[in-house]
C-alpha cells in the first residue's frame, strides 16, 4: 500500500493532540501493533511540541506535517519556519534544552530517535527546522 498526506496547522499547543490523532488515522490501514502506534504517536508529539515551543516560542506560526507510506515504511516530516537550531548536534544530546524556564526535559530528539527507525534533523537559524522520521511497520508479525 502506498499513500501520502499533507497537513498544516497553527502552532497552538492543543494542535499537538490533533497531529497525534491524524497520524494514528493515517497509519491505521498498515495495521500497526499497539506498540508501533504508540511509538509513532509519541515521536510525532515530540516533534510537533518542539516546533511549537522551540521553533515559534511565543509567536504563532504554521506547523507542517507530511506523511508517506511506501509498502511497510512510514515516513513523517514535521517542519516549522521558526527560529531554527543553532547547533543540531548539541540539541540531540539527552537532557539538552534551550527552554529550561519551561521545565523541559531535553529528551525530545532522544525519544524520537528511540521510537523511530531513523531520525534526520535539518535546521538553519532564522529559517526553521525539519524533522524527518521513518519507521517500518509489521516487521515482527
Amino acid at each position: 500500500m502506498n499513500n501520502k498526506m499533507h497537513l498544516e496547522f497553527p502552532s497552538y499547543s492543543q494542535n499537538e493532540s490533533f497531529a497525534r490523532m491524524v497520524i494514528s488515522a493515517f497509519v491505521a490501514p498498515m495495521d500497526p501493533t499497539i506498540e508501533e502506534l504508540s511509538d509513532i504517536k509519541t515521536a510525532v508529539s515530540e516533534a510537533v511540541t518542539n516546533a511549537i515551543i522551540h521553533g515559534y516560542e511565543n509567536d504563532i506560526g504554521t506547523v507542517y506535517m507530511d506523511a508517506e507510506i511506501n509498502e511497510n515504511k512510514l515516513m513523517v516530516i514535521i517542519k516549522d519556519n521558526g527560529k531554527g537550531i543553532e547547533d543540531v548536534n548539541k540539541a540531540r544530546q539527552p537532557l539538552f534544552t534551550s527552554r529550561p524556564d519551561l521545565d523541559r526535559s531535553g529528551m525530545g530528539f532522544t525519544i524520537m530517535e528511540t521510537f523511530m527507525d531513523s531520525l534526520d534533523i535539518i535546521s538553519n537559524p532564522g529559517e526553521g527546522t525539519t524533522v524527518i522520521m521513518s519507521k517500518f511497520i509489521n516487521t515482527k508479525k
